[in-house]
């Protein structure tokens, strides 16, 4: 297809031509008639919305951020609350401990004197039944001998 530059011609001279006439500046007067008419009717309110929802965003957001650094101071006083605890609870229960083992020594202490004293009043016992069976052996012992000899010899003996 042959190109045709004949409808180009205008536009290859340098110059150009603008022909200003009143159409140009009827748009004119009625652009400037409706910017004039619609920035305090659509414009202004329009720029106010966002400034406002800007402002809104920004407090939201410092808001949030507030709302963190709360969050993670609370939850930096629960941790040191926790840890006190901890401790607090570690040292009930080594006092505890300290408690039950005096208890438990005192407990097997009470034992063995009550066992001690058990076997001291048997020993006595004993030791006391032990003299009262020699000294009834010893006073029995004559006449024990005398049946003793009666029987080896076949025939009575007297002391």
């Amino acid at each position: 297809m042959p190109v045709n530059l004949h409808h180009l011609a205008p536009f290859a001279s340098g110059a150009i031509s603008v022909d200003f006439d009143l159409t140009f500046l009827a748009q004119l007067v009625l652009f400037t008639f409706f910017i004039l008419l619609l920035k305090p009717l659509l414009f202004d309110p329009l720029l106010r919305v966002f400034e406002e929802r800007e402002r809104r965003i920004d407090g939201a957001k410092a808001e949030a951020r507030e709302m963190d650094e709360e969050a993670g101071a609370l939850l930096t006083r629960y941790e040191q609350e926790l840890e006190k605890i901890q401790q607090e609870a570690g040292q009930e229960r080594e006092r505890l401990r300290r408690e039950a083992a005096a208890l438990e020594a005192k407990v097997l202490a009470e034992a063995r004197e009550e066992t001690a004293r058990f076997l001291e009043q048997g020993k006595a016992r004993i030791a006391t039944e032990v003299a009262q069976m020699r000294k009834e052996l010893a006073e029995a012992q004559p006449a024990l001998a005398a049946e003793i000899a009666s029987r080896v010899l076949g025939r009575e003996v007297r002391s």
